[in-house]
């Protein structure tokens, strides 16, 4: 039986101060990988334990590919156990992690075209997103990640789309106007607020709902999971359902993949297939549920009518004039793969 020895290593190096990687072997980067000895791989996301992409997603993969009785088995690390998203990318990238599910944005830090897939409006919906991670191009751009960083994409999912809270509707590109609305901080989510013409104000996750609360920012933009979650229908008045941005996760690995065998290989990619579909439909029956108890409590008044195509007309048009040129390959290929 093959037991790592790197967990607590690596736990112990990301409370220190000035964290450094250490050296030590990933989940299949010893003499028991594709020798046919027994493996465990780490499995590590920022998601806590009733977030569909560890309830529908990790959960999933684990149970799969151990049901698959291939001598892998997986043990997962939720809530950033392992360290926040640019520790953990370095760690899979270093293969102190084998495997890490991440949002497409936060990847651009190592490699910055995956980034695109973040795009407003990039996607139509989880249908072309999917069209799209099948299609030559996006084979070929999991191909340019891995030969550029040295990790594996085994596919991607969206975590729902995103939505606009604020205390005025907002329907058109031109409401946006004079709003202070919050985005997060990476380079890709700042770029969607030029293309849509928001004014963005960086306020941490956590913070959010304080901002809101005092001020500090007019409205801001979030799945609904994570609307739910933050319980903003306390502070704001409209959700307006713009949807102009899929939150994209990828399911990446180390170079832990190579060291096991086809079979193996096989039942972690079916794994990973797997939790594509059912998270897709959780968060689908998450927000459809969450949707209809605002609707029928009045918690705040939900805008349906948005004008998605004057959205979609401006992002496009200015992703096309503004991204430097593989990304906007990317972005290109993407639109190429809509229906």
């Amino acid at each position: 039986m093959k037991v790592h020895t790197k967990r607590a290593a690596w736990v112990a190096l990301v409370g220190a101060a000035g964290l450094a990687l250490a050296g030590c072997s990933g989940g299949g980067g010893d003499d028991g990988g594709a020798a046919g000895g027994d493996i465990t791989l780490d499995l590590a996301t920022s998601y806590n334990d009733d977030q569909p992409q560890n309830a529908c997603g990790a959960a999933v993969i684990k149970e799969e590919v151990e049901k698959a009785d291939v001598g892998v088995s997986i043990e997962i690390f939720p809530s950033s156990q392992l360290g926040g998203d640019a520790d953990r990318i370095a760690a899979v990238a270093s293969g102190d992690i084998d495997m890490d599910i991440q949002g497409a944005s936060a990847l651009g830090a190592i490699y910055e075209p995956i980034s695109v897939l973040d795009a407003a409006y990039a996607f139509d919906g989880p249908e072309h997103l999917a069209a799209f991670m099948a299609s030559d191009a996006g084979q070929q751009l999991q191909q340019d990640f891995a030969d550029a960083t040295g990790v594996h994409s085994l596919g991607a999912w969206s975590a729902g789309a995103r939505q606009f809270t604020s205390n005025e509707p907002i329907r058109e590109p031109s409401d946006l106007e004079g709003l202070r609305i919050r985005f997060p901080g990476s380079p890709q989510f700042l770029l969607n607020a030029q293309a849509l013409g928001a004014e963005p104000t960086e306020v941490a996750y956590e913070e959010v709902y304080l901002a809101l609360q005092q001020g500090t920012v007019d409205g801001q933009e979030n799945p609904i999971t994570n609307i739910a979650s933050l319980n903003l229908q306390e502070v704001q008045d409209y959700l307006s359902l713009t949807s102009h941005q899929l939150n994209t996760n990828l399911v990446i690995m180390s170079s832990a993949w190579d060291d096991l065998d086809e079979e193996q290989q096989a039942a972690v990619q079916a794994g990973v297939d797997k939790a594509i579909t059912d998270v897709t439909q959780c968060v689908a029956d998450e927000e459809a549920e969450k949707l209809q108890e605002w609707r029928d409590g009045g918690d705040w008044e939900i805008v349906d009518d948005v004008d998605t195509a004057a959205f979609q007309e401006q992002a496009v048009s200015w992703f096309e004039d503004n991204l430097d040129e593989d990304a906007l390959a990317v972005f290109q290929s993407i639109r190429d793969t809509a229906e």
